[in-house]
């Protein structure tokens, strides 16, 4: 039997290019802003630091946004472009020729780790107002369902590797429960912390997605 194929390079975040120079000033606020929350909360960071950050003005930012608000929906937009676009890259079958569910679904875990860690600010801030506003969950929901239909495809096509009777539904409560455990971790950090500094999250949750599937225990890798 020929060797698994190996996936073409090292998952990263996608950001789709914006050519209209009118976009400029627009993304140098965004970036800004974004920037910000990895410093402080958004309640916190005030309009006058978002465009001195950005060497812009205050006038600019009103000719753009109606206020703070319009600017964290602006930066959820793009998020949600983002985000999809990167699941179109990360989750996308050539890449993962040859490769095992176990092996997708570790390095999968690993990125959505390491995304998490680089967007946590502004994510929580996300998280935070979707909690009050409908058009926050109506984004989120259409990004949750963009990914959990492109890695449903992953796992349908390797269905002769686990035991879980309905594999598309199946999928979507992985892709949840991966999801979940990364949400308790965002928002409340102390509590999401392991029970012993032996376990990592990236293995443990590896483990569980794959137990839930029901891999069989001799075909998973070791995600440690």
């Amino acid at each position: 039997m020929a060797a698994p194929q190996a996936h073409p390079g090292t998952l990263e975040w996608v950001r789709p290019p914006r050519q209209a120079r009118s976009q400029l000033t627009l993304g140098r606020i965004l970036d800004a802003a974004e920037s910000l929350l990895r410093e402080k909360c958004w309640e916190d960071t005030s309009v006058a630091e978002i465009v001195r950050r950005a060497d812009s003005s205050v006038g600019a930012f009103y000719a753009r946004f109606r206020d703070k608000d319009a600017l964290l929906s602006a930066l959820h937009e793009r998020f949600v472009e983002e985000a999809i676009a990167t699941a179109e890259h990360a989750l996308c079958e050539k890449r993962w020729a040859g490769s095992s569910i176990s092996e997708i679904v570790r390095e999968l875990v690993a990125f959505q780790v390491r995304i998490q860690d680089q967007h946590a600010g502004l994510v929580r801030a996300i998280v935070l107002r979707s909690a009050e506003c409908a058009e926050f969950r109506d984004r989120g929901l259409r990004m949750t369902a963009s990914i959990d239909g492109l890695f449903a495809r992953l796992v349908v096509a390797r269905r002769h590797e686990i035991l879980h009777p309905i594999p598309i539904a199946a999928a979507a409560f992985t892709s949840r429960l991966i999801g979940g455990a990364m949400l308790q971790r965002l928002l409340f950090p102390a509590a999401a912390n392991l029970a012993s500094p032996e376990l990592s999250l990236v293995g443990e949750l590896t483990h569980a997605a794959l137990a839930y599937l029901g891999v069989f225990p001799e075909d998973a890798v070791d995600a440690d």
